[in-house]
């Protein structure tokens, strides 16, 4: 694989567009849906599906997308995501009736998956040195938190200025410029073929076994963690995966090669995403609920409210993430973020009923933006470090199906701990805004708890170097090394996961601070 391919960075700004586009659609729908409920009749109950519709379907085909795309070519999986999530959005801004727009969200929720799971596989194609890549994962990382954060904004705007089928539209003319740039910038891939990994049944299987778990999950606010319908679920999806983990074992074409579980550090990497993803993603639907009903503050003030959070998350993404994770590690950077994401939940544990935005919710959100800048694109390089070109569609689907699942669980956990204690401060006679916001601490503190184990798990379990990665201390002090693009390297694993490494050519280039190169081996 060439070290240089052409129009990289042009390539990355439309992959960016692509993963803010779907981002940006999945936030901005929550503000629209007091007003989609009015011009549709959805019931109360029907009205959660214009969400849920669109993450079952999203979040239980990422693994297998991602897997497509290593076998038909990433190129083509992604253009064919961003196709169908430009119609599926016009078909939402369409519909007549709740039946139409829950299936359009389908839709939406397939073109989504198929463009984001191969997203960072391209990545890792277009990058394959380790620094300018974690540069470049840093740069999507801050699209994806940029675009969960200004959702809410823009929703706003939207929906109060053009209705709420403005933010359906809008996809379009943003879906038809990806596409056409996709077209001249990405650059064109022939997959491995369906031969080589398409286990049909094990296919179903997970898929099946995705989308049931992520319905039990997002059912349990209306139907509780012991419903039967929600254990009913939780068993269903637990059969499905786990004959899919039977299947992978007996296939002679798996679908998640073993190989890929042995590489070090990658089950390691989506556990810690996982419980991170599980506190942040539950944080900021709980404090933006909080900001309303007990700070006082209006559904346009609360989005903006949130703004220093990406401001920050910029700043550290764009200016400092990569440059850092090429000179310390992104295992290092990694509990440096996560421990500062302990201390922001912290900060939050102490709002009070009476609290004010500035003394008491900006220092978090502050805190939060660092560490979000740092945690992000260290966990996702560390996630797809092992990963070869082979395979580098299937780890980009697997880390983004960890981020979604733990998504959903978090929400669903502490929204549940946060309604649990408010009810029993209530019968205790406290006042309704003390009950909540007694909830929320609460909430905050189980998050704190996540991201504690978060740290943990990655100081116990991370590999200080992991697979895929050199060291960057073969030069001088002040010196970058780059593999030249003459070297060929061959890495695999062997059957007890040890990595075996022929090694030819191999010629580095050390360039110092001041600009000489000298080349070495």
């Amino acid at each position: 694989m060439d070290r240089t391919v052409p129009a990289r960075w042009p390539a990355l700004l439309v992959l960016c567009a692509g993963s803010l586009m779907i981002i940006l659609d999945g936030t901005v729908v929550a503000v629209a849906l007091p007003s989609v409920q009015r011009d549709l009749g959805f019931t109360a109950a029907g009205l959660a599906w214009v969400v849920n519709a669109y993450l079952v379907a999203f979040g239980g085909l990422l693994l297998l997308a991602g897997r497509l795309g290593d076998l038909l070519g990433r190129r083509a999986v992604f253009l064919a995501g961003v196709a169908l999530f430009t119609l599926a959005s016009l078909a939402c801004a369409v519909a007549t009736g709740p039946g139409l727009l829950v299936a359009a969200r389908f839709g939406q929720g397939v073109g989504g998956a198929l463009a984001m799971a191969v997203s960072l596989g391209m990545i890792v194609r277009l990058y394959p040195e380790p620094v300018e890549r974690a540069r470049a994962i840093a740069v999507f990382s801050f699209t994806g938190a940029a675009g969960a954060s200004i959702g809410t904004v823009v929703g706003g705007v939207l929906t109060d200025g053009a209705g709420w089928r403005a933010i359906f539209l809008v996809n379009l003319p943003i879906g038809a410029a990806v596409l056409l740039a996709a077209l001249r910038l990405l650059p064109a891939e022939r997959g491995i073929g369906l031969r080589a990994g398409l286990d049909l049944p094990g296919a179903l299987l997970v898929t099946a076994g995705l989308m049931t778990a992520v319905l039990g999950i997002v059912g349990t606010g209306e139907y509780g963690w012991t419903s039967p319908r929600t254990l009913g679920a939780v068993a269903v999806a637990a059969l499905l995966l786990g004959g899919f983990i039977l299947r992978q074992r007996m296939a002679a074409t798996p679908l998640v090669p073993a190989r890929m579980l042995r590489v070090p550090g990658l089950v390691a990497a989506n556990a810690v995403q996982f419980l991170m993803i599980a506190a942040f993603f539950g944080f900021q639907f709980l404090l933006a609920v909080e900001l309303q009903l007990v700070l006082g503050l209006d559904a346009a003030a609360t989005g903006w409210a949130f703004l220093p959070t990406p401001v920050v998350i910029a700043v550290i993404s764009l200016g400092l993430a990569g440059r850092l994770i090429g000179r310390w590690g992104a295992r290092t950077v990694l509990l440096a973020g996560l421990a500062l994401a302990t201390a922001g939940f912290l900060l939050l544990t102490r709002l009070p009923a009476d609290g004010g935005y500035l003394g008491d919710v900006l220092p978090a959100l502050v805190v939060f933006g660092v560490a979000g800048g740092l945690t992000l694109p260290s966990v996702t390089t560390l996630a797809m470090v092992g990963a070869t070109d082979s395979d580098a569609g299937l780890a980009s689907g697997l880390a983004n199906t960890t981020q979604q699942v733990g998504g959903a669980v978090g929400l669903a956990a502490l929204a549940t701990l946060a309604a649990a204690r408010s009810d029993g401060l209530r019968a205790a006679g406290r006042a309704e805004v003390v009950a909540l916001a007694g909830g929320y601490r609460v909430a905050y503190a189980v998050a704190a708890g996540l991201v504690l184990a978060a740290l943990l798990v990655a100081l116990g379990t991370l590999p200080r170097r992991p697979a895929g990665s050199r060291p960057e201390a073969d030069g001088p002090a002040g010196s970058r090394p780059e593999v030249d693009s003459s070297a060929e390297v061959d890495a695999s694993l062997d059957d007890a996961g040890h990595r075996n490494r022929s090694v030819s050519k191999r010629r580095v280039r050390l360039t110092d601070d001041a600009g000489a190169e000298r080349v070495i081996g």
